[in-house]
């Protein structure tokens, strides 16, 4: 009897001793599976803010162009009407040569 009680009480430490170490690598395999997820989201953002960082290079760039292009044809406009001013100068002189 006294063998019978040792044996089932052994057999129950093993048990749950095999039971405990199933929970445990159930416990670590989720673990695991967190962390991997927590370096994706912690790579998802960082991407987030790499992106978001170019896309303000990008604007400032773009908009930069922006000016440069406006100020290029603004100074092209007004050649163009110094030139317009100076063919109406040229013009009218003609017309006093003409017509002293």
């Amino acid at each position: 009897m006294k063998h019978t009680l040792f044996a089932l009480i052994t057999a129950a430490a093993v048990c749950v001793a095999g039971c405990n170490k199933e929970k445990q690598a159930i416990d670590d395999r989720a673990d695991a599976k967190k962390e991997a997820l927590e370096q994706q989201k912690d790579a998802a953002e960082e991407a987030a803010r790499r992106a978001k960082e170019q896309a303000d290079i990008d604007a400032k760039m773009t908009k930069a162009n922006i000016e440069a292009n406006t100020e290029a044809v603004q100074a092209q406009l007004d050649a163009e009407k110094k030139r317009a001013d100076a063919e109406a100068e040229a013009a009218k002189a003609k017309v006093d040569v003409k017509n002293p």
